[in-house]
């Protein structure tokens, strides 16, 4: 999901030259026809898409020519999106299968930008190539030594807030909505290991789940109080959760920035009862929208960089407290599953990635496998 980033030209071209910018999601659910929303939400001047084109992804930034199609936007190939809003393609007639890797490619004219509206941990490599060429095969790096403007890569998404498919019969979304966690930080890059992405198959596998799709709007440093890379859970969750098309259900993992950051500056500062009071606001908010949500303990993390013994202790209460709670319609103990047997506070050592804060892959692995389906059969 959308976050804010200046406008810088040492950083990346945006806004200063023609670019076009190939990006690649990875869908949980197949369909007959697809749309693309492009975002604005955070920029503070107009956002001008020349072209925009999708198709499917053969390996790297090269796409199936074949697939390759325009998208249109109320007839137009071009739109301008207005300051703090989004936009969505029309619906273009393709069989979409589960698991599709999606290619979006789109013409950025040059263009005052002071803000660009992007997801910094895309742990997907998203291609910036000079010009405007939407269809171009592949993008190809410049070679070692060649000072001539060529394509670049980096490992976050620009402009891009959903992808689409059509609605089945008894279908429904999971949204699952946390911090860097949930985001797959420190993950394979572009092998899809976020927890979220491997409980999809899981779902996929059972017949009783398998129209359920997944919709991850985990957002890198995000918080339930305070800004943090990002709106807070507490800001951003009628947007990033309510008014998601399709949603059913939420899995909230959130919280182990707000404790870690605690000692950081005075204005970091929080309580337990200021924690427990925005999970029960968030509780009330997906129940008044007709929304299940599942609680989701937190992480152990005693020998990351922030820890703090007191900051362990409201880790433990909040765990505590979503074990227990009638609020939630269903708890996913992350902290179990990912807990070494005969250090608790510690990651298990085959589910660390080496901070002590995030899983491995095997953690990931570990995560997806350990949540009982039946919570999304209610």
């Amino acid at each position: 999901m959308p976050l804010a980033q200046p406008s810088d030209k040492a950083k990346l071209p945006l806004g200063y030259d023609d670019v076009t910018v190939r990006q690649v999601v990875h869908l949980s659910q197949g369909g007959k026809r697809l749309r693309v929303a492009f975002t604005n939400e955070f920029g503070t001047t107009p956002l001008h898409i020349r072209a925009a084109h999708v198709a499917f992804l053969a390996a790297g930034s090269r796409i199936l020519p074949a697939t390759d199609k325009a998208l249109t936007f109320a007839g137009s190939s071009e739109i301008t999106i207005a300051p703090g809003q989004f936009a969505y393609s029309d619906a273009v007639k393709e069989t979409v299968p589960i698991f599709s890797d999606v290619v979006i490619t789109t013409a950025i004219p040059a263009q005052t930008m002071p803000t660009i509206t992007y997801h910094a941990l895309g742990m997907t490599t998203t291609w910036f190539a000079p010009g405007a060429d939407v269809a171009a095969p592949e993008f190809v790096l410049p070679a070692s030594g060649d000072t001539a403007p060529g394509a670049i890569k980096i490992s976050s998404w620009y402009f891009l807030k959903n992808v689409e498919v059509d609605k089945e019969r008894h279908s429904a979304a999971i949204v699952t909505i946390g911090d860097s966690i949930t985001d797959g930080a420190r993950s394979t890059p572009d092998t899809n290991r976020r927890w979220p992405d491997q409980l999809a198959p899981l779902l996929a596998a059972n017949k009783k789940t398998k129209r359920i799709s997944i919709m991850n709007v985990g957002i890198s440093g995000n918080r339930v109080l305070k800004f943090g890379a990002g709106p807070s859970a507490l800001d951003r969750f009628d947007r990033d959760v309510v008014k998601q098309p399709g949603a059913k259900y939420v899995v909230l993992l959130d919280g182990i920035n707000d404790i870690g950051n605690m000692h950081r500056a005075p204005v970091d500062a929080i309580t337990e009862k200021e924690m427990l009071d925005a999970y029960t606001t968030l509780a009330n908010k997906a129940h008044a929208a007709g929304l299940k949500i599942i609680a989701a303990t937190l992480l152990p993390y005693e020998g990351a960089k922030y820890y703090s013994e007191d900051g362990e202790q409201i880790r433990e209460h909040l765990n505590t407290f979503f074990r227990t709670s009638k609020l939630f319609d269903g708890v996913i103990d992350f902290d179990k599953i990912i807990a070494d047997p005969q250090h608790p506070l510690r990651f298990n050592p085959k589910y660390d990635s080496g901070d002590h804060l995030h899983p491995s892959d095997a953690g990931y692995t570990a995560m997806a496998a350990g949540i009982d389906l039946k919570l999304f059969r209610k």
